[in-house]
């Protein structure tokens, strides 16, 4: 009986420290278009960039850029802007962008054969006013908030995008708002760290966004939120964005074409 316990307690013990190599379903590499032209309040807004990259499989650690495309934004007044590639980086640059509020861009990318367009308005956006900051704030009662205070035009449809970029962590917060109950009334972006201190800086953005995009981007912050996966929660899906593939819908790309006026502010915090 003694053996039996042994033997079966060694499997147990060698089972438990044996890798998984879990065999993953894989596809052919997608394109990624990661297309925001922004135009910061106070600059010509000329130098803007587009990033192509490839889907890659799950275990894999590096992104694949997407090289030796055409890639080109021509708008209603027939102004053609060419994006070059930056040697094999995937990214692609033109300094002679010319922002038009309101204005309709078309983003036009052939890529391996293939053409890809999507088409977006630039979208204004109201001013940051002041920020307001709370030392108490958050369910511990710890946390730094921030309010960003902007006033939001009267009788105008309006979406925003807010981001938060801290001094000591890479990935930016984000958050989306709309107007639908804030119409012409003035309001806030929010953001809380507790390990925010003294003398750290906050770049605070305020984004115009569409209508479409906020659509796409509440959808994908619901889906990465640390707050979610509760038994009502929606599984999570493939968000598709504004960009589609004439050529072949089925190998349909991914990411966004959006173009924005953008308000920024550094704060220090207090």
């Amino acid at each position: 009986m003694k053996k039996l316990i042994i033997i079966v307690l060694s499997i147990v013990t060698y089972s438990c420290e044996e890798p998984i190599d879990l065999r993953l379903n894989t596809s052919e590499p997608q394109l990624v278009i990661d297309a925001s032209i922004n135009w910061v309040k106070g600059s010509s807004g000329n130098i803007q960039e587009i990033k192509l990259s490839l889907t890659a499989p799950y275990y894999d650690l590096n992104t694949p850029p997407a090289n030796n495309a055409s890639v080109i934004i021509y708008n209603t007044n027939n102004e053609v802007y060419n994006f070059i590639e930056d040697g094999t980086s995937g990214v692609y640059r033109n300094n002679n962008f010319i922002p038009i509020i309101n204005a309709h861009y078309t983003l036009e990318i052939i890529y391996n054969g293939e053409v890809y367009s999507a088409t977006e308005i630039l979208k204004s956006v109201s001013p940051i006013e002041y920020v307001e900051q709370k030392n108490d704030g958050g369910f511990s009662g710890t946390e730094t908030e921030l309010k960003a205070y902007y006033t939001d035009p009267e009788n105008v449809e309006n979406y925003y995008l807010f981001e938060f970029q801290n001094n000591f962590t890479a990935l930016p917060s984000l958050e989306v708002y709309k107007d639908e109950f804030t119409d012409g009334n003035q309001i806030f972006g929010f953001y809380t760290e507790e390990d925010l201190t003294t003398g750290d800086e906050v770049i605070i953005r305020n984004i115009g966004i569409s209508k479409a995009y906020y659509n796409y981007m509440f959808i994908l912050l619901q889906q990465n939120s640390e707050e979610g996966g509760g038994p009502f929660e929606t599984t999570p899906a493939t968000v598709r964005g504004n960009c589609v593939n004439e050529t072949n819908s089925n190998n349909f790309p991914f990411g966004f074409f959006r173009l924005s006026e953008v308000d920024e502010l550094i704060y220090t915090v207090e």
